[in-house]
């Protein structure tokens, strides 16, 4: 089962059906060309499954993020471990109509803390694209080090930022 967690403005829920146009549109946009996108429909939905499936095998995974006050749709934030990955993810994207309002922050904190404080985990990193300056912006604010770089098959070179470490956190 996916926990659903709550931050002042948002909750973190496991997605619905009531949220794939959001996630189509979104994934259909030229900003998913740094990793392999734009998508079409039925490419979204097989990355949605993607999704929800990655909890049932890893046992932890992404959430939609929904307004709190209207359920709207607003992005996927979570923790992300795909075969052939460094090191356990906090990953981030948000729904165009979420840019520049904090959501992302707010639901990575919330994210983050799930997996020091519920899961144990001792460190997490970020996967950032070089050329995201958004990505790379957030992954400063929330406290993040540059720490080498990964080469993926398919998304090219991405920048490694490590987390604090849960005892480092304020």
């Amino acid at each position: 089962m996916i926990p659903v967690l709550h931050t002042e403005r948002l909750t973190l829920r496991p997605p619905e059906w009531a949220d794939f146009d959001a996630y189509a549109a979104f994934r259909a946009s030229p900003r998913l060309k740094i990793v392999g996108g734009p998508f079409n429909r039925r490419e979204a939905f097989h990355q949605l499954c993607a999704i929800i499936g990655h909890w049932g095998l890893r046992g932890f995974g992404r959430w939609l993020v929904a307004d709190k006050g209207t359920d709207a749709p607003l992005g996927v934030v979570g923790l992300y471990l795909p075969e052939g990955w460094p090191a356990p993810e906090l990953a981030w994207s948000v729904f165009d109509a979420a840019e520049g309002k904090g959501i992302a922050a707010e639901a990575a904190r919330a994210a983050r803390a799930y997996a020091y404080d519920t899961l144990g985990w001792p460190s997490l990193m970020s996967a950032v694209h070089p050329s995201n300056a958004r990505a790379v912006a957030l992954a400063k604010r929330l406290g993040c080090t540059p720490d080498g770089t990964f080469e993926h098959p398919d998304y090219g070179h991405l920048q490694i930022w490590n987390h604090p470490a849960p005892q480092d956190l304020t």
